[in-house]
């Protein structure tokens, strides 16, 4: 883990995990057909989910617990085979990690009504960078 995304957990209060999770990230992974990045398995085999502003905007990050139930109950899996949503804006997006076939991801906000690629907007280069400019102020538009 790096120092910036340490110290945005310390600044946002992030909820650290007290005990193991019964679902592991292999759980996750047994429906992707790619491998979760590093900084994100960190984040969430360490730290619990989140729901409060981090700079500007809302976001809701699921728990390990509850990414596998939210991805099947929304159709991700079924309809968006290179996306694994991991939270919300509170507003009828998901925040999600999409997967290039060049193994390269990118954090994207996309509607929950119409599941299609076409309206998936980059908003980090990795979670990192998703918190990263979050913290900075940078809104979901903006590049």
């Amino acid at each position: 883990m790096t120092e910036e995304l340490a110290e945005i957990f310390r600044k946002y209060v992030f909820p650290k995990r007290d005990e193991n999770s019964l679902v592991a990230i292999e759980d996750i992974q047994e429906h992707l057909k790619f491998d979760l990045p590093e900084d994100y398995v960190y984040y969430v085999e360490n730290y619990l989910g989140i729901d409060q502003f981090i700079g500007v905007e809302f976001i809701k990050l699921w728990s390990l617990e509850e990414i596998i139930d939210a991805n099947l109950e929304y159709h991700i899996f079924e309809k968006l085979p290179q996306t694994l949503a991991i939270g919300t804006n509170g507003s009828g997006e998901f925040i999600g990690i999409e997967f290039d076939d060049d193994n390269s991801v990118k954090i994207i906000l996309s509607p929950f009504i119409d599941l299609n690629p076409k309206y998936h907007v980059e908003i980090g280069k990795s979670f990192t960078d998703f918190l990263v400019r979050l913290d900075k102020g940078i809104e979901w538009f903006q590049d």
